[in-house]
């Protein structure tokens, strides 16, 4: 089976339409119908009804769905593994969430170095989405999210469970008033928790937030562990009485990776530095 074939079919089901799959394939709407069609004359079953709103999977379209999701995958794993660099037996494509990132990227990443040398890797930092798209079509191996949603064909494990704690830039205000509330965006699971319905400042991506209140005050959430080194350092305070709030972290990959040993090992790692 024609590989561009199968990676038209599933978008198509990833974005229920034929003009959107060809939008984000960057060819043409004709292309796209003329793959669908000679793979449906290859399998002789009809894949796709075309309805109003786009299109719909017909049961043999579900049946095949999850063949060429395992084809797709399959043949980027082949095309990773035949780029491996000499001396390494394997390689492992991972990608995360900016915000789970730090430090969790780095940790693994030395953890990988000094537990399986054998094994290249490849890093990326992208939006939930993006991560996502990058999974189902195999580019990556191993996705860690926030909150991931539920795919057919992908197992889910959590790898941390951190806590989300309300601190302050060490000091009272000058004015000796409450200091100004910085809202990060730590997911839709937590908005609205904190508390504070007019936030001085709303920001996507923490470690951008917390350097803003180290410089110039104000109080927001963090996560646990990114904020060690400044309470030890007495650079930041918590705030007394404030509630915490659970952030947990999976890694999602694909049931047919479960027995590779890079994967497991990698996900081993993720655990580890976690604890």
């Amino acid at each position: 089976m024609d590989i561009d074939r199968a990676r038209t079919f599933l978008e198509i089901v990833h974005t229920g339409s034929f003009l959107k799959a060809s939008e984000r394939l960057h060819i043409t709407q004709t292309t796209v119908s003329a793959r669908i069609r000679t793979l449906e004359e290859a399998l002789g079953r009809r894949l796709f009804v075309r309805t109003r709103n786009g299109a719909a999977l017909t049961a043999a379209g579900r049946e095949f769905e999850r063949f060429a999701q395992s084809f797709v995958q399959v043949w980027e794993r082949a095309r990773q593994q035949l780029t491996v660099p000499p001396g390494r037996t394997g390689v492992v494509a991972i990608g995360g969430e900016t915000s789970l990132w730090n430090p969790m990227l780095v940790d693994w990443l030395v953890w990988m170095k000094g537990n399986c040398p054998q094994v290249a890797i490849h890093a990326e930092v992208g939006i939930p989405d993006q991560l996502l798209e990058q999974l189902r079509t195999g580019v990556l191996d191993i996705a860690v999210l926030y909150a991931p949603r539920l795919m057919a064909g992908f197992k889910v494990e959590l790898v941390e469970e951190e806590q989300l704690v309300l601190v302050r830039k060490a000091g009272l205000p000058a004015d000796g008033g409450e200091p100004d509330y910085v809202h990060v965006d730590w997911g839709p699971q937590f908005a609205g928790q904190g508390g504070f319905a007019e936030p001085a400042l709303q920001v996507g991506f923490g470690p951008l937030a917390l350097h803003y209140i180290l410089r110039a005050g104000g109080m927001g959430y963090f996560r646990r562990k990114t904020l060690a080194p400044y309470l030890a350092s007495g650079a930041l305070e918590r705030v007394e009485g404030a509630p915490e709030f659970t952030y947990p972290a999976y890694a999602v990959y694909p049931e047919s990776a479960a027995g590779r040993r890079a994967v497991q090992d990698a996900l081993a790692g993720l655990k580890k530095v976690a604890r």
